[in-house]
């Protein structure tokens, strides 16, 4: 059967496959969340929480593993399609919709934290506090990591660390039997895939290739069979999703030392995170996409749902990417040269609800602590929350880590991240949802920005990945306009 590239048959087995994957992620989710309240009243050991949360970190792993050849074949291959020109006005489109997001985010959830003032107090309880802290990095130098760690001076280290600056403390000692202490700024390498730098290289590596041609057609012919593979590994671990997304949200339900006192006493906090969330999932985004595509947004956060379930689940938007981009593809129909860019960018910097959850965060401790924030005070944890966001890793619980820059910038105590760490495991896993679907917006946005400009171009399209009966590989010959099979 021929058909266009881009087009999805319905093909048998198809959508039955898709229900059923759908079906098992929702019941993995609320049957997490039965056996973790289930087996909290037989108070099981910590080996045996351990065993629990197992399966989910074998599933953890597996997504990680393929982070890497998915984000390098995916932006290969997609911008070794493109001119310049395409690439250039994507990449525009594409980082407009990231700041203004991003920024109404902070914006929604500063208005809420100061309407509903969530913070009391006279009602702070003094929690255990977190162990001391190393001195906290400043804002300035933290934006500086973010831009060093776009250059990295080894690629290949760059796939499994990244550059972060340290201050260490030296005692000097002085003539007269004295001593003083001297702050000294250095950088140092930590674990963690330097997920930025590795997307700027291969943004690099694939428009050079697209520029060079046909003699470099080997490699982009490399990338795009590497994405290929990639993505049928995708739909291999799909099939293990439900019991990892239930392992893991049993374990976190489990390692809640008292659920009561912590809803009791940060019941409003999360309320107001909650509905700041909402409002930009379900009324902001949809609105930006009404605007640009005059399309129901609804339906077509339908088609991401299967990624927003995986997202609760694993709590980590580039752990997410895999299905976030076979839902794009398949169930929304988006361009996947577009997704190919979009996403793996989007999946990194795009982080909309970790910027709302450190804005409202942040106010919440400076109202628990009594301080009345200034205006300019307001203003800077706006600018700093944004800018933060970008440089959150999209893995677990990052928003902590970053949310330090932002208490540092308007001078709160950073010890009480205490107070709010014992609810981030939901909150981490409603933000999380939040960036990927975010996320799949920006790509439906940008489809409908550039699909003009794609269409004209449609000899050289990527192939259209469809895998064991659920998607059909297809790939499109520029010069005679047929279709061959690669299979």
């Amino acid at each position: 059967m021929t058909r266009k590239i881009g087009e999805f048959s319905l093909i048998s087995g198809r959508w039955t496959t898709e229900q059923t994957q759908l079906a098992l992620t929702i019941v993995a989710i609320f049957g997490g969340i039965a056996l973790g309240f289930i087996i909290r009243t037989q108070e099981p050991s910590e080996k045996t929480v351990h065993l629990i949360g197992f399966p989910g970190e074998i599933f953890m792993n597996m997504l990680k593993m393929i982070i890497l050849p998915l984000i390098m074949a995916s932006l290969i291959s997609g911008l070794s399609q493109l001119d310049a020109k395409q690439s250039g006005r994507m990449s525009a489109y594409a980082f407009a919709y990231y700041a203004l997001t991003t920024s109404v985010a902070v914006l929604t959830g500063i208005a809420l934290v100061l309407l509903i003032h969530p913070g009391d107090a006279s009602a702070k309880i003094q929690q255990d506090r977190l162990a001391e802290q190393e001195q906290s990095v400043s804002a300035f130098d933290k934006f500086l990591d973010l831009i060093r760690n776009m250059f990295p001076d080894n690629i290949v280290q760059a796939s499994f660390q990244q550059t972060q600056t340290d201050y260490q403390t030296t005692i000097i000692s002085q003539a007269d039997n004295s001593t003083k202490e001297s702050l000294n700024v250095t950088e140092k390498k930590v674990d963690g895939m330097n997920v930025l730098g590795f997307i700027v290289f291969c943004i690099v590596f694939g428009i050079v290739i697209g520029q060079v041609g046909e003699k470099a057609k080997v490699l982009a012919d490399f990338f795009t069979a590497l994405d290929l593979v990639m993505t049928r590994i995708v739909v291999i671990v799909m099939w293990y999703s439900p019991v990892g997304i239930a392992s893991l949200i049993a374990a976190k339900i489990l390692g809640i030392a008292n659920l009561a006192d912590t809803a009791r006493m940060l019941g409003v906090y999360m309320l107001t995170v909650i509905a700041g969330l909402t409002i930009h999932l379900f009324l902001t985004v949809p609105l930006i996409y009404f605007a640009v595509s005059r399309k129901n947004p609804y339906k077509f956060m339908k088609g991401l749902l299967q990624a927003a379930l995986t997202a609760l689940g694993t709590a980590s938007s580039a752990a997410t990417l895999p299905i976030t981009f076979r839902v794009l593809e398949l169930n929304n129909k988006v361009d996947p040269r577009i997704t190919k860019f979009v996403l793996p960018v989007g999946a990194t910097i795009n982080m909309d609800g970790t910027a709302l959850y450190e804005a409202v965060a942040s106010v919440f401790i400076a109202q628990i602590n009594g301080i009345e924030l200034s205006f300019g005070q307001v203003a800077t944890v706006s600018l700093t929350a944004t800018l933060a966001s970008i440089g959150a890793a999209s893995i677990p619980s990052a928003g902590l880590v970053t949310m330090l820059i932002v208490l540092t910038a308007v001078g709160l105590p950073t010890s009480d991240i205490s107070l709010i760490i014992t609810v981030d495991w939901l909150l981490d896993r409603l933000r999380t949802c939040v960036n990927v679907l975010g996320d799949g917006f920006g790509c439906g946005c940008v489809h409908e920005l550039c699909s003009k400009d794609l269409d004209l171009n449609r000899g050289s399209e990527i192939p259209t990945i469809i895998v064991n009966g659920e998607l059909e590989l297809e790939c499109k010959q520029a010069t005679t306009g047929s279709n061959k099979s690669i299979y």
